[in-house]
């Protein structure tokens, strides 16, 4: 059956949408991608997400009506993924879409229950699309007393798992995360957790120092050097000493705190501040598998994924710390890294139509296993 599956990331970089061909379920799971792209995010979109994201300046209409415009443009994303490969909306089995996340609190403190927040209207989607919606997919973990992410575990052990040696798969994307497969393992054997930043602060910078959206293969940094200053008051960012599972976002790594220290850091020069924040990605990576990742298993692999895996200078620094192990990327191992979240989801999305479970307890730190996603019905056609 075909599918589609919808990534809007932390990195605001853009909507993914990927067109599938999906059979079976569980691990017998079958999937073949037909056609990818990205679709730009108008920039109001993005300033009103980052406003959303930003507490202080948010209001309960701002969301309200985000939902709603999201809704539209994950729709529009959907039916041109479409049209690209020929195929009518209506004939999609799915859509499995992922939504903006505005906050995610995957541990109750002060006041604040565990929960999450994703927006983008699934009515709007499917109404738009004429075919049914799974949306919604980290609340169900969150009510197993999970913390509701990481989710691409569950897609990463159907596609990637080997029985000969570990392998650890990064994704950079706004966050970093990984999901380590050790050795012929089982479901229960995965765990994943968030490395920490990932192009998420090098982006906010490189928008306030260069006013781009990006740094394009790394060039930028590629002509920087490192600030010690800067660097040890990353290292000492108390996220990346806590224990897994764990999980993060903007909250923590998002504009706000970037544009403090590019304020106290405004004499040095911009090259070298886009450096250090890249050279910093590289270490929490190195970091967390040195701490919690190798004392357990022998990874012989790392395959990249994500937005910083055409990061040519972050790829550099990463195999400098990691001598010993292969450092890659998907289109090494003939997949895409732009495409791999988006397919993720509609792996995701085919095991709830199979009323399957899809979190892994061992990276989310649920309690029990649990169907993810809710499916929205489109009207009927009169």
């Amino acid at each position: 059956m075909l599918a589609v599956g919808l990534m809007s990331g932390t990195s605001l970089d853009g909507v993914d949408a990927v067109l599938c061909e999906v059979d079976g379920s569980a691990e017998n799971t079958k999937v073949k991608q037909i056609a990818f792209e990205t679709y730009d995010m108008p920039d109001d979109i993005k300033e009103k997400i980052k406003c959303c994201c930003a507490e202080k300046s948010v209001t309960t209409s701002l969301i309200c009506s985000l939902n709603f415009e999201l809704g539209e443009l994950f729709a529009s994303a959907a039916k041109s993924i479409c049209k690209k490969a020929g195929v009518a909306c209506e004939s999609l089995a799915f859509i499995a879409s992922h939504g903006q996340t505005i906050y995610h609190i995957p541990k109750p403190y002060d006041c604040y229950a565990a929960s999450t927040l994703q927006i983008g209207e699934s009515a709007v989607i499917a109404q738009k699309c004429k075919c049914p919606v799974i949306s919604n997919f980290r609340e169900m973990d969150i009510a197993c007393k999970g913390q509701g992410a990481p989710l691409v575990p569950f897609s990463e052990y159907i596609l990637y798992r080997n029985p000969q040696h570990a392998v650890a798969l990064q994704n950079i994307g706004g966050i970093g995360n990984v999901t380590v497969l050790p050795k012929n393992c089982s479901i229960d054997g995965v765990y994943a957790f968030d490395t920490g930043p990932g192009n998420m602060m090098i982006d906010e910078a490189m928008h306030v120092l260069f006013k781009k959206k990006y740094d394009e293969n790394g060039k930028t940094a590629m002509r920087g050097k490192l600030i010690k200053e800067l660097a040890d008051e990353l290292k000492n960012h108390p996220y990346i000493h806590r224990t897994p599972p764990k999980t993060t976002g903007r909250e923590l790594f998002g504009a706000p705190i970037t544009r403090k220290l590019l304020e106290k850091y405004q004499n040095e020069k911009p090259e070298d501040i886009i450096y250090t924040f890249t050279w910093y990605t590289a270490y929490t990576i190195a970091k967390n598998y040195e701490t919690y990742v190798f004392p357990k298993d022998q990874v012989k692999e790392v395959i990249l994924g994500g937005g910083g895996a055409h990061n040519k200078t972050l790829i550099a620094i990463l195999q400098d710390r990691l001598p010993k192990i292969r450092v890659c990327t998907q289109e090494d191992k003939g997949y895409s890294s732009d495409a791999k979240e988006a397919v993720a989801f509609v792996i995701l999305g085919n095991e709830t139509l199979h009323k399957q479970f899809s979190n892994v307890p061992s990276a989310t730190g649920a309690k029990e296993r649990a169907i993810l996603g809710k499916i929205t019905y489109p009207n009927p056609i009169l």
